[in-house]
């Protein structure tokens, strides 16, 4: 008897159990979507550019348990919409992470909860339907919320349909929010500054950099600019456009050495600027921050002609280089035409002060003065606008300053000079002799 009632008794359990697995239907996959869903289809369209941003939302998981529970209906402006017609400043200000809220309220104010087709939005009255943002619609016909749908029914599935749109949709509360946070901003207190900072070269307060539009030439002149070295006397200061580098001064650098090594006979200046000094680094700086450079390359032939005492002492090589180089932009023509015109020109170089002198000979343009001139020999051997090599035939050295020599003096012989007389006076004394106090 006591097995028989256990028997009824498993009998009685697995019949609830088998009531309770038909009657209640599984809910964990209700909010799972498959490939045929709207939003997958949203991902692969033209809305891609929205799509992104319910990404950024954190919209994707809402919209799924959306789409379980029933159809949706999406207004999406396409790709081009977003790119081109929406203002930077309110996009930036939707992807800001603390603007979370308002990126979330635009996003659902364009998504209603139920299925809206083409024949829906045709009526002539003017309806309205609540949104997933708890906001309004209002269609008329062919538009909603005065924005053109211009692709009814453009994406179809059986959990939803795509509309795309003219634009995006705003509701007043994301654009009351971002009006209030940008008038915030624009009537904020100002920002505290550090105590004045005084430039060291001028003794001066330093001011806000002017502004340099890309490619015009730098405001400081060419010394401050460089860094320091053995032979510049102005203390240096930073260039005025070092961050911006408008120009890719290191390539062109880099380009003007590869064009000494292939045309021949420059390898020593070549290994000078590059392994002996820094400053092929130096001049690449230069040029990126927008200065011009013309190159006076001696030949290797002139350059076996330095003897080591010449090379020994410190910075010597920095300073025979920097003597070669013009803070200019120089061709053999623009030299030619200055030296037939005006004689002698003096060029300001890199080892300030001294100046190269440029002068007419021989139908050439020759540097430097007495036994150590060098002629212009391979003319314009690199030129891009920026840096201009031009190749002579000897190492230019500056004229050293000669004291003038004091001539000895003798001893020092006070005189007294006569009172000149006029002609009238002189006739009247000889005539009449010394009788007069003025003929004495």
């Amino acid at each position: 008897m006591e097995g028989v009632s256990n028997l009824l008794f498993s009998l009685l359990l697995l019949a609830v159990s088998s009531i309770t697995t038909t009657a209640l239907p599984d809910k964990t996959g209700s909010g799972q979507i498959n490939s045929n869903s709207v939003l997958v289809a949203l991902l692969d369209s033209h809305y891609t550019e929205l799509a992104e941003l319910v990404e950024k939302a954190l919209l994707l998981q809402t919209l799924e348990e959306a789409v379980g529970q029933h159809n949706i209906t999406i207004f999406a402006p396409r790709n081009e919409a977003l790119e081109r017609n929406l203002d930077p400043e309110f996009k930036s200000f939707l992807l800001q992470p603390k603007n979370l809220k308002s990126l979330q309220t635009l996003l659902m104010f364009h998504i209603l909860p139920q299925r809206i087709t083409s024949t829906h939005l045709s009526a002539s009255s003017v309806v309205s339907h609540r949104t997933l943002s708890n906001d309004h619609l209002h269609f008329a016909t062919g538009k909603v919320n005065s924005a053109v749908i211009t692709r009814p029914d453009d994406v179809t599935r059986p959990d939803g349909v795509i509309h795309g749109i003219e634009r995006l949709l705003i509701p007043r509360s994301v654009q009351e929010d971002f009006n209030r946070r940008r008038n915030l901003r624009s009537i904020s207190a100002v920002l505290p500054e550090g105590a004045p900072e005084v430039d060291p070269r001028t003794h001066r307060l330093k001011k806000k950099p002017v502004p340099v539009p890309a490619g015009a030439p730098p405001i400081l002149p060419i010394y401050d600019a460089m860094s320091p070295g053995p032979s510049l006397a102005p203390a240096p200061a930073p260039g005025p456009g070092g961050p911006r580098h408008h120009f890719n001064g290191d390539a062109q650098v880099k380009d003007f050495i590869h064009t000494l090594l292939h045309y021949g006979g420059y390898n020593e200046m070549a290994d000078i600027l590059v392994n002996l000094t820094s400053l092929a680094t130096e001049m690449g700086r230069l040029v990126s921050e927008g200065y011009v450079l013309t190159v006076l390359a001696p030949n290797d032939e002139a350059m076996a002609k330095l003897t080591t005492d010449q090379l020994s002492e410190p910075g010597a090589p920095e300073q025979i280089m920097y003597y070669h180089i013009i803070p200019e932009y120089q061709t053999e023509e623009s030299m030619y035409n200055s030296v037939r015109r005006f004689g002698k020109i003096r060029y300001d170089s890199l080892r300030f002060p001294h100046k190269v002198e440029a002068q007419e000979a021989d139908g050439s343009v020759k540097f430097g003065h007495g036994d150590g001139s060098a002629y212009l020999f391979d003319p314009d051997i690199y030129t891009d606008g920026r840096i201009s090599v031009q190749g002579i035939d000897g190492v230019l050295f500056p004229e050293e300053e000669t004291p003038v020599e004091n001539k000895s003096a003798g001893p020092v012989v006070k005189t007294t000079a006569k009172p000149r007389r006029g002609k009238l006076i002189e006739v009247a004394c000889r005539m009449f002799g010394s009788q007069f106090y003025t003929c004495q």
